[in-house]
């Protein structure tokens, strides 16, 4: 086929479907699963999406409830008629919005969340989604990057054939910087990554664990790859030549 990292139920990229009139939204929700690994395409009406789906195979739908130009729930059955049968959908609902939450799971949605919306719980609810619907692949995958190589179960990283001794944390942190190389993640981005349950991290706490990633995995321009502080931001994972 998260955002916390669990890979003792980690579940291999997706296809999802994402339909909300509000872009902002849409936005945030694709970026957030195409961090974790996910292919997301996003749709403002439902006519649109409907259409592409008669063309491209979608592992999961995620819609606002309600749909906007359309009836969320004629959408919704729709929707799951040009899915495979065990295809999950979710909605996105406003938190006082009881009546919407009991419509969307008469409908047929396996879960939902409230807005506003947590990266996170976001995350961690896709990914729950996903192991029900496909449990055959839910099993290990390999990612590698140049001469890394994460094994998602048990969570081992090796290099150059090499396993590299990492913390759990470690391995979230790694993983996120190398699942967004080029791109610079914000203090909060990470804290949400890595440390979701835990409300008050210092921040010598996260530059610490970068710090030891950055040693462990020998991030250096000598190796094709840095690790580097975005002033007043977060940190950036920069790829260097040709891998």
């Amino acid at each position: 086929m998260v955002l916390q990292y669990d890979f003792n139920n980690y579940v291999p990229s997706m296809r999802i479907a994402v339909l909300d009139n509000d872009r902002s939204q849409a936005e945030l929700i694709c970026q957030v699963l195409s961090a974790a690994g996910h292919s997301c395409q996003f749709f403002d009406n439902g006519k649109d999406m409907l259409a592409q789906m008669r063309k491209d195979s979608t592992d999961l739908l995620i819609m606002d409830w309600p749909a906007g130009d359309l009836e969320a729930a004629d959408v919704l059955r729709r929707a799951k008629e040009k899915m495979a049968p065990d295809a999950p959908a979710m909605f996105v609902v406003g938190g006082s919005a009881e009546d919407d939450i009991v419509a969307g799971m008469m409908a047929g949605a396996g879960d939902y969340v409230v807005k506003p919306l947590r990266r996170g719980e976001l995350v961690a609810r896709v990914s729950a989604l996903l192991r029900r619907a496909y449990p055959s692949q839910a099993g290990t995958e390999q990612l590698q990057f140049g001469p890394y190589v994460f094994e998602t179960r048990p969570g081992r990283l090796l290099k150059d054939g090499n396993v590299i001794d990492v913390t759990q944390k470690e391995f979230y942190l790694a993983l996120l910087f190398f699942r967004n190389i080029g791109r610079p993640l914000s203090r909060a981005y990470i804290h949400e990554a890595v440390w979701v349950r835990e409300t008050a991290v210092p921040s010598r706490t996260m530059d610490t664990h970068v710090s030891r990633v950055r040693n462990k995995l020998s991030l250096r321009p000598e190796n094709g790859f840095r690790l580097v502080p975005v002033y007043s931001y977060g940190y950036r994972l920069e790829k260097l030549g040709a891998m």
